[in-house]
């Protein structure tokens, strides 16, 4: 059975994208047949991270319009045997139920250990209704206080709806907002949004030039530990929370 993780947040620019892409990259790594499906309809960056811009032959859209079959349009990634992705319809206006993500993820979970769904940022009830169907929810923030506030906004009605496995990654850390007036502390982050911790990625250029250019994230990157440890958890084994922040 695939466990189907969630990735979500309530405001954009957390860099929700690019920690589905850096988890499902260490599942895999790790020896797991993971695949990411992104419905930030419109605005897919999945082929650009993983190096896969030109390639992608059928997306999500050719899925729901019934042309292609779900696996047919699940494309293998090249720097990483066991990842896959499903890209999201170039269509902005597409539309998609959570009914057919669940009836996707129905029929291709015996191909996968994990399925990652990128959810499109925001707050609002199609979020809601796609993300109620996973195994757990993974809420993304960084440091700003919006992002906290609309984390904690979000969280709390997935709470009121029965979605009590949820998990925290605080992404974009830094000892300059660590400490600073915005944030003295990690647990500020943690109290306010009221859900447990699963790891912090620590801002890093190695990732950001690294998702820009396509290119595997360096084997020695702080960005690259932390995923490994996030993944390792959500797989059960013990890792730590946190890694060196620079």
């Amino acid at each position: 059975m695939s466990k189907i993780i969630a990735v979500t947040s309530g405001k954009g620019g957390t860099g929700k994208s690019s920690i589905c892409a850096g988890i499902g990259y260490t599942l895999a790594k790790q020896g797991h047949r993971t695949l990411i499906i992104e419905l930030d309809f419109g605005l897919g960056c999945l082929d650009i991270i993983f190096g896969m811009e030109g390639k992608i032959q059928y997306d999500l859209g050719d899925v729901l319009s019934g042309k292609k079959e779900v696996l047919d349009a699940v494309t293998q990634v090249d720097m990483a045997t066991n990842l896959s992705i499903l890209c999201a319809p170039k269509n902005p206006f597409a539309a998609v139920s959570a009914q057919q993500i669940v009836d996707i993820c129905r029929s291709i979970k015996k191909y996968f250990e994990f399925i990652i769904i990128d959810t499109g940022a925001g707050i609002n009830s199609h979020v809601f209704d796609i993300v109620e169907q996973a195994n757990l929810i993974l809420v993304v923030t960084t440091p700003d206080p919006v992002c906290i506030r609309d984390a904690n906004m979000m969280s709390d009605e997935f709470y009121n709806r029965g979605n009590k496995s949820q998990r925290l990654i605080i992404n974009k850390v830094s000892k300059k907002i660590i400490g600073s007036e915005l944030v003295q502390h990690l647990d500020e982050i943690i109290d306010t949004i009221g859900v447990q911790l699963i790891g912090v990625i620590p801002e890093d250029f190695a990732l950001t030039i690294a998702t820009g250019k396509g290119r595997p994230m360096p084997t020695n990157s702080d960005s690259l530990k932390a995923f490994d440890a996030i993944s390792k958890r959500l797989n059960g084994e013990n890792a730590p929370l946190t890694v060196k922040i620079s």
